[in-house]
């Protein structure tokens, strides 16, 4: 059992580390970068572009617009980032483990804003998830359909990250998404909006400063309880008849607070906290994404047939 020195210590280590991430990303997104997004398409890497001229860098293993899906897995991953972030590095670990396993595996880039990129690998890549949230939603509606077609797959699975296990809802509520998708598995989602550890209610007082950050990250004003966005993706059930639904969270995050709201109700769902699964698991907000813990549980909700026990590591 963890001691109380231990947790305090390891809440500690994460909040500074994600706390200077999110400065770091945080500042690229308000001052930009250097570069264009069609400069990023022009100098990253094409691995299997889209049809649409896509050509920002893919994670490992995804965007294969030849992939056909197989009898063992005949739904197509959709990997959906968090704010601030792209698909190229949000899925470096889990895109590969995922088309090792034989799925064919697809990753977008949404809500990002031209000229407001990051280095990364060698190449310019897109800070994403900034635009408002309800837009990139619509933006993976899109994705989805492309998917689709090109794979001839009458339904997909989505995993999301953060912002990305939340706005996939919203696809499903409001754009018509439940009949498309089969499975949403989620990452420390912002499904019920988050108070950001108590920040997000200093805002009222800090008119300034909340509208500077608000107006380059409007999903960030998105994703805050009781926002417009965040009453309407409330305003009906948490599920929707036919997805079966996945929310796997940590309770060590600190950027979607309280971390239980992560949580969904419905019959058809499966909330998962990793330390039920690995009591010395440290993992927050931004590394749920890439510990082997939770990859663990979303490879078993992706193939439940086939699921095995998880442990740590």
């Amino acid at each position: 059992m963890r001691t109380p020195l231990l947790r305090f210590s390891a809440r500690t280590f994460r909040r500074r580390l994600v706390g200077a991430l999110g400065s770091a990303l945080l500042a690229a997104a308000l001052l930009g970068g250097g570069g264009s997004a069609a400069l990023a398409a022009e100098t990253a890497p094409a691995a299997a572009a889209p049809p649409d001229g896509d050509t920002v860098a893919s994670p490992p293993g995804a965007n294969d617009w030849n992939c056909r899906p197989t009898a063992a897995h005949p739904n197509p991953v959709v990997l959906v980032h968090g704010t601030f972030a792209n698909r190229f590095e949000n899925w470096l670990v889990l895109s590969p483990l995922l088309k090792s396993k034989g799925y064919c595996v697809f990753a977008l880039d949404y809500g990002t804003v031209p000229g407001v990129t990051s280095s990364g690998s060698g190449v310019l890549l897109p800070i994403g998830g900034l635009g408002p949230a309800a837009e990139s939603a619509a933006q993976l509606g899109r994705f989805v359909d492309l998917v689709r077609s090109y794979t001839g797959a009458a339904k997909v699975d989505i995993v999301g990250h953060s912002q990305g296990g939340m706005i996939p809802n919203y696809y499903l509520k409001f754009l018509g998404g439940a009949s498309k998708v089969d499975k949403l598995v989620a990452l420390a989602p912002s499904n019920h909006g988050t108070t950001l550890s108590g920040i997000a209610n200093l805002a009222p007082y800090l008119p300034g400063v909340a509208d500077l950050i608000y107006t380059a990250c409007p999903a960030c004003k998105d994703q805050v309880v009781g926002s417009a966005f965040n009453r309407k993706l409330s305003s009906l059930p948490d599920t929707v008849p036919g997805v079966h639904y996945t929310v796997i969270s940590t309770v060590f995050d600190e950027v979607v607070t309280p971390y239980r709201t992560q949580f969904l109700s419905g019959p058809d769902v499966d909330n998962i906290t990793i330390q039920d699964s690995c009591l010395i698991d440290l993992s927050e907000h931004v590394l749920i994404a890439f510990d082997p813990t939770s990859l663990h549980h979303v490879t078993n909700a992706l193939d439940p047939a086939h699921a095995t026990w998880v442990g740590c590591g």
